[in-house]
């Protein structure tokens, strides 16, 4: 028997045999959790920070409030996701006495994180909409605000939707840091494995399939989302 059989048979061994498979659903299931509900998080901060952003600035609050937008966009993209782990977990929830699970933790930062990230994408994609869109809105009476929600946000979704799809793969491959905080996911799932069988060559590279596995799946499906979409352009 080689080298290799032998630790793909520890591996077996803790990943079924001792039920180490459990924790890697476990893992999976949060690592798909932080990622999808933090990508929505990012995507509702995102579209205000970007509604802000393009806003006309006639008066004094939209420029007080694109100054604000703009201080919170460099923070989150100017600190590794890492860092804002560990400051909100370990510094500012104890600060103002809050107590959170590790998991609602990494959801709310990785939020926050795509949010600054997203406001880039979904400025680029409301700027992308032709300005005659916004000019028929408001010669049909609709107010900016309801021009803005129901005729140029949904064009510049569609345009983004490719970019929109990059930053969840991301955000799928950067839950790999929750760990430092405390949350269970896919490494800690095969840490867990390589510790119990004392080698950790095989349990890595199935953890690195799996990541492979989920980011091909998640292009798979915006491939067909844009196919559709281009499809009831082309009806319209």
């Amino acid at each position: 028997m080689g080298n290799f059989d032998k630790k793909l048979m520890k591996f077996w061994e803790i990943f079924y045999t001792n039920k180490g498979y459990t924790k890697v659903l476990i893992g999976l299931w949060n690592t798909l959790c932080i990622a999808t509900l933090g990508l929505f998080i990012g995507i509702v901060i995102g579209t205000i920070i970007a509604g802000i952003k393009v806003m006309p600035k006639y008066k004094r609050l939209p420029k007080i409030l694109e100054k604000i937008c703009d201080f919170y966009v460099g923070l989150f993209r100017g600190t590794p996701v890492v860092v804002q782990l560990l400051v909100a977990y370990f510094v500012v929830l104890p600060l103002i006495g809050i107590k959170l699970t590790p998991l609602t933790v990494c959801v709310l930062v990785f939020g926050l994180n795509s949010g600054a990230y997203v406001s880039e994408i979904m400025r680029s994609g409301i700027m992308s909409v032709d300005h005659g869109q916004m000019e028929a809105g408001r010669a049909l009476g609709l107010s900016y605000r309801v021009t803005m929600l129901k005729i140029v946000i949904p064009q510049a979704v569609k345009n983004i939707l490719p970019t929109l799809g990059n930053e969840f793969i991301a955000l799928i491959k950067e839950t790999s840091v929750v760990s430092f905080v405390g949350a269970s996911d896919l490494y800690v799932a095969f840490s867990y494995i390589g510790s119990n069988s004392y080698e950790f060559m095989v349990p890595y590279l199935a953890m690195a399939l799996i990541y492979i596995v989920l980011v091909m799946i998640i292009a798979s499906l915006i491939k067909v989302m844009e196919r559709r979409l281009r499809k009831s352009d082309r009806r319209n």
